[in-house]
């Protein structure tokens, strides 16, 4: 397979005839590839598509996603509603709706991941742009779009910042939707997102992706690219009096987001193979799917 072969799960027959149980082994391995690698830490989640009912959406129980350890942590939700499938279900997240309603917005997200990392968070709190500035973070694109909760609130009510229920999920999966001409058309496919990532203002940021791995990857890579934007701005600002920068700070252009995103999907199997072997290697992590 090269770079520009399509991956294999990603279509959406290719996922219907997903092994559940190997799925559910995957996703737990998921949760401990976003902790080690920094993007989640005892708050973030990810969630799944149930690959033969695609109207219910499968993640964790309310836990620290570093030690889901079974498919007894995970727990059924209902698409339409995010209402867990069983009556009996434990406790899960009440962001849980973040999941749902971009599941019920777009039928071609098989996974979703909500992140609080500390190299994002400068992004939502400042106002400044997060750009894409290198080729592996192609996939961001020329925009990210900037999900403002507290536009929301009505007065009086409980303002913490966190999508409780489906009216605040379904503004959110809203962002994924390219705005033009001052509003998006009603009648646009709602079958794939335009936008990969969307920054939650305040609060952290959420992505998807067709399989895990591109979902995994996407989140890993948004936290590689804030870091390196941010290193980047501040060696700049440091620059000593007399010395100028050889070339200016500029963003990938929207030919090359299109060029770097292609290969970033058709590469992503490499990393996420090594990032699969360093949770199976460490003591921390344990899977019995």
């Amino acid at each position: 397979m090269d770079w520009y072969t399509q991956h294999p799960n990603s279509s959406s027959g290719a996922w219907s005839k997903q092994n559940i149980d190997e799925l559910k082994r995957k996703l737990i391995t998921a949760n401990h590839i976003l902790h080690q690698q920094e993007v989640v830490d005892a708050y973030g989640h990810i969630s799944v598509r149930h690959p033969q009912k695609p109207n219910v959406y499968l993640m964790s129980g309310y836990m620290a996603p570093a030690i889901v350890t079974s498919p007894d942590d995970l727990i059924e939700y209902w698409v339409q509603d995010s209402a867990p499938v069983s009556p009996s279900a434990k406790k899960g997240y009440s962001e849980r709706f973040i999941h749902g309603e971009i599941f019920k917005m777009f039928q071609d997200v098989n996974c979703v991941v909500h992140s609080h990392s500390e190299a994002v968070l400068p992004y939502v709190t400042s106002g400044v742009p997060l750009l894409p500035v290198f080729h592996m973070a192609g996939f961001l694109g020329t925009e990210v779009p900037v999900f403002d909760i507290a536009t929301l609130y009505a007065p009086g009510e409980h303002q913490d910042l966190l999508v409780r229920d489906s009216r605040l999920g379904a503004a959110l999966a809203s962002k994924f939707v390219r705005v033009e001409d001052g509003g998006h058309d009603s009648s646009r496919s709602r079958h794939a997102p335009d936008h990969s990532v969307a920054l939650m203002r305040r609060h952290g940021y959420t992505t998807h992706g067709r399989d895990i791995e591109t979902a995994v990857y996407r989140a890993i890579y948004t936290k590689v690219n804030a870091r390196i934007q941010t290193d980047a701005m501040t060696l700049r600002s440091a620059i000593p009096a007399g010395m100028s920068p050889k070339f200016e700070l500029e963003p990938l252009t929207d030919e090359m987001c299109r060029g770097c995103a292609k290969m970033n999907e058709g590469t992503q199997d490499k990393p996420w193979k090594l990032w699969a072997a360093e949770v199976e290697n460490s003591s921390l992590y344990i899977n019995r799917g």
